[in-house]
């Protein structure tokens, strides 16, 4: 089933008085969503204790959470020690995703460095196969792993590198980022069938039901020449992408993704107008 939420906690979270992610299940099933996306951006340090509350949390409202990976993950990087950490970075989201009931693990791939695309992209290609071995030898083929579309050029993370990664695991799903997309693209999001030329690429090269339950992160951002400048609310009238054609997109093509909304501050509001866009446009059908 389609779901739609927050990344991170909204402000209006903390304005209501909120303060704990135990919290946060019910106030996202009281503000009429599905799911949540809990960040280690800055490292993995959730005791096994406070993983358990949170899980059991999420379990009790029918909330479904998932986890995005620390930042400073590099699998392009041309240093053993700091690609080691970004496979401990992966692996250590998922462990403790996994005890927070989540099965989602969204992460960064790589930066490019001084390196020429081809070399960061085929030393990423590397490294995630390498990933592949780990995830398997430590028996988390369970979790999807979900390598992320960037909104910067110097990024590693276009929808084609994205899509190639995803050919190496069954459990590498792609979580593609339409604002990111957008930024990178210089605004190329405007139609339906923009984003049906994009759909439609990945479901050719990963079949239908992985881009079904793809993960989805969505906002509008501002951008510069060089990619993603910031991230905006659904109330900016100068930078895309606009929600709608991408809803109709997915509607036409029945996709049931993971929609994770990361507007600055307003995340729970713009999702669930997301979500009232599609169900509007389902009931129309």
């Amino acid at each position: 089933m389609i779901k739609f939420g927050p990344s991170g906690a909204p402000d209006r979270f903390y304005a209501e008085g909120f303060k704990h992610t135990e919290q946060m299940p019910k106030w996202v099933k009281d503000n009429g969503l599905d799911c949540f996306e809990y960040s280690f951006g800055r490292g993995v340090n959730l005791s096994e204790a406070k993983a358990v509350a949170i899980c059991e949390a999420f379990k009790a409202e029918g909330i479904e959470i998932s986890v995005h990976a620390p930042y400073f993950i590099n699998f392009a990087t041309p240093e053993d020690e700091k690609a080691i950490n970004s496979f401990n970075y992966v692996f250590n989201s998922a462990v403790t995703g996994r005890a927070m009931g989540g099965s989602r693990v969204v992460f960064h791939p790589a930066s490019q460095g001084k390196d020429t695309r081809e070399v960061a992209v085929a030393r990423t290609f590397d490294r995630l196969k390498e990933l592949k071995v780990l995830i398997e030898e430590h028996g988390l083929t369970d979790i999807k792993f979900c390598p992320e579309t960037m909104g910067k050029l110097a990024q590693i993370g276009t929808i084609e590198e994205i899509t190639d990664f995803c050919t190496l695991a069954d459990f590498y799903y792609p979580c593609v980022d339409f604002g990111h997309v957008n930024a990178r693209e210089q605004g190329s999001l405007k139609t339906k069938e923009d984003y049906l030329t994009r759909l439609n690429y990945m479901i050719n090269k990963l079949g239908f039901e992985k881009v079904r339950d793809m993960h989805v992160h969505f906002s509008k951002i501002e951008y510069s020449a060089k990619g993603e400048v910031r991230h905006l609310t659904f109330e900016d009238t100068k930078y895309g992408p606009e929600p709608l054609p991408f809803i109709q997109a997915i509607e036409q093509l029945k996709l049931e993704p993971y929609i994770v909304s990361e507007s600055d501050g307003t995340q729970a509001d713009d999702a669930l107008f997301m979500k009232n866009l599609y169900y509007a446009s389902h009931n129309n059908l």
